[in-house]
């Protein structure tokens, strides 16, 4: 394992092109399983139960389940990591047990200056590394300033640890950073900007299909605040099923999030605009599937047998007419 003597670097996103993440869609689609069955999501989850959200889980796990991409398998396996941390976080901001956090950390990174402390102490425990690190940082910057500090200070030296006073603990917090698949600045910073791409490939795939639409961005010009990714001006047909607006998600769909997008997005966006179309990039388990004749079809890619409407002399607004 790396040790870092100037932690100085700014973290920075290395996603592909959008010409690449349309290139590795298609190719997922063609290798990979991308609609699972309840039976196969669970029995990736049992395999999750007992991995830390390190780099080296992820080649456990692909090793296990060939027949699935890499990005499937991250994606379960931090939704998974995250509902296992909200049941355990509570007891790890105890103030006993950040003192003995804090107190072993000292201890050892005293001992050892350039070893990963805090990281083996995270996997240890079972606690995320980025939020170990979150945590002894924050008891750090108090013993240095004898008072609280702003969240803003806090969050800047966990992005950039060049900040952080003290060099071994600095090391410490970017090995733990670097480490975590799961929580931290740089995943955030990854998450967003894989998030960005699929919405760009999905208005080229769009584009390509010569079909107008209106984007968030454009749509939020127009005075609306909860709106879907896409809204089709002129609605198409998917498998038999009309669809007027699509929402891309860069994740993969269990249980508790689409249920939870059902209800906080979806149907807000099937009550105003109609029946749409949820695109999960990297896979949904397919029982989820079953709001078709709702109006909310499930897709893992870009449609290729969409049916083109014939355009009405009497062009609509995004919104349904009142009286619908």
């Amino acid at each position: 394992m790396s040790t870092l003597n100037q932690p100085a670097t700014r973290f920075t996103s290395t996603t592909p092109s959008c010409r690449e993440v349309s290139t590795e869609a298609t190719r997922k689609q063609k290798e990979f399983k991308m609609r699972l069955s309840r039976a196969e999501y669970k029995d990736i989850v049992r395999a999750t139960e007992q991995l830390r959200p390190t780099r080296q889980c992820m080649k456990i796990l692909k090793d296990r389940f060939p027949n699935h991409s890499q990005s499937t398998l991250l994606s379960i396996f931090s939704l998974e990591y995250q509902k296992r941390t909200k049941r355990t976080i509570s007891r790890h901001h105890a103030a006993d047990v950040v003192e003995s956090h804090y107190q072993r950390y000292l201890n050892e990174a005293k001992a050892r200056p350039t070893a990963p402390v805090l990281l083996e102490m995270a996997n240890e425990v079972d606690l995320s590394p980025a939020l170990m690190a979150r945590l002894i940082l924050d008891r750090f910057l108090q013993d240095m300033s004898g008072e609280m500090h702003s969240k803003a200070v806090l969050n800047s030296m966990l992005k950039e640890p060049s900040l952080i006073p003290d060099q071994v603990l600095a090391n410490n917090i970017y090995q733990c950073t670097i480490n975590d698949c799961c929580y931290g600045p740089l995943v955030d910073c990854i998450k967003h900007a894989i998030g960005q791409e699929h919405e760009v490939l999905l208005r080229d795939k769009l584009k390509e299909r010569n079909l107008s639409f209106l984007d968030e961005n454009k749509l939020r010009t127009m005075g609306y605040d909860k709106t879907p990714d896409i809204i089709l001006e002129v609605p198409i047909a998917v498998e038999g099923h009309i669809v007027h607006w699509i929402e891309s998600k860069a994740s993969f769909g269990d249980d508790h999030s689409h249920h939870t997008y059902l209800n906080e997005q979806f149907w807000s966006y099937w009550n105003r605009f109609g029946p749409g179309l949820v695109i999960y990039w990297y896979g949904f388990i397919g029982e989820l599937d079953c709001q078709r004749d709702r109006g909310i079809l499930l897709k893992d890619c870009f449609p290729t047998d969409i049916v083109t409407l014939c355009h009405t002399t009497h062009q609509q607004s995004p919104e349904k007419e009142d009286n619908d």
